[in-house]
């Protein structure tokens, strides 16, 4: 995609023009494959046009932040490159952070998704062992977070989705492979984050076993969140879509609602579930289910009508608890 579009920005290049790069890529694209292909128009970089990296940073569904408040990083190839990048984006935002080399800025964005990766991972590792001496790892958090200094709060969930954190963090560990170095904290992060789904699903047969003596292969199950983040309709490596399969290769039925997500559309890997609709959220609806099975909290979700009327809720974010809706029948997972 990058090569594409570099080819397409190659045949309208103009001496004087600033061409700046912000999909999130592995360190030294800008250099090593943006830039020789605008130099096959004959045309230098530093000399006939001016290039320059700053990587994309958002956040869907938050409302405290826009593009303006949001500090942008920013590098370019030369000084003169350098100088008019940041130029450029201080008239788009407030902050504008300069770093030495594109390489680096390609790094930045890396590292921010990495540690988001790792971390939540890490919480979603302690959440298994927690959960299995007893230990409820929402209290954990939500007493370690009290620390002013040294800690900074992450939180489990049924894995990772988004388009950016589940797959960035391979780009550095293919380009790590150049130089015969492993990346085992990143490829670990993945392995257990990936893993959640089925670790959630094994939660709730065992939940509907023990609670209510009914076999997952002989239950309907309610999926509520199809998107992969609070309060978004984008479903890009969501793990809700993941929860659905795997259900049913238990022998489950499996439906979704979600106010942001009417249809699940076409994807690479989930074909087979493409075209299901969300259902509706009413009392009838909640006590045909067997159970509930929370994957994303979006605010607009009737957590009362959950509570009151689903036989029992598998709750992967806490958002019972959170709310002050703890039922007999939350089972968090």
């Amino acid at each position: 995609f990058v090569r594409n579009t570099a080819g397409t920005v190659a045949k309208h290049l103009r001496r004087g023009q600033m061409i700046v790069l912000e999909s999130t890529t592995y360190p030294g694209t800008t250099d090593d494959v943006i830039k020789p292909i605008l130099e096959e128009t004959g045309l230098q970089s530093k000399i006939d046009f001016f290039l320059g990296f700053s990587p994309e940073r958002e956040d869907p569904g938050n409302r405290s932040f826009e593009v303006a408040t949001i500090p942008k990083v920013v590098a370019g190839d030369g000084i003169e490159a350098a100088t008019l990048v940041q130029a450029f984006y201080q008239g788009v935002v407030k902050t504008v952070v300069p770093v030495s080399t594109t390489a680096t800025a390609e790094a930045v964005k890396l590292t921010e998704n990495i540690f988001r990766s790792v971390n939540i991972a890490l919480v979603n590792e302690l959440k298994v062992v927690l959960g299995a001496m007893g230990i409820d790892i929402w209290e954990v958090i939500e007493a370690a977070k009290s620390k002013p200094f040294g800690y900074m709060p992450f939180y489990p969930g049924p894995g990772l989705g988004g388009h950016c954190v589940p797959i960035d963090p391979f780009y550095l560990t293919w380009k790590a492979r150049e130089y015969e170095l492993p990346t085992r904290f990143i490829e670990l992060a993945a392995e257990i984050n990936t893993a959640m789904p089925r670790r959630v699903v094994d939660e709730l047969a065992k939940a509907l076993d023990r609670r209510c003596g009914k076999a997952l292969s002989r239950s309907r199950i309610l999926i509520i969140g199809l998107a992969y983040k609070r309060n978004v309709p984008d479903i890009r490596e969501s793990p809700s879509l993941r929860l659905i399969e795997l259900i049913e290769e238990w022998g489950g039925k499996a439906e979704f609602h979600d106010p942001h997500v009417t249809e699940i559309p076409m994807t690479r890997e989930h074909m087979a579930i493409k075209g299901r609709r969300s259902v509706e959220l009413t009392e009838a609806v909640l006590k045909d289910f067997d159970a509930v099975v929370v994957a994303t909290d979006h605010d607009a979700i009737d957590y009362q009508a959950i509570a009151d009327h689903a036989l029992l809720i598998v709750d992967t974010r806490n958002v019972f608890g959170r709310i002050g809706l703890a039922r007999e029948t939350v089972v968090k997972a």
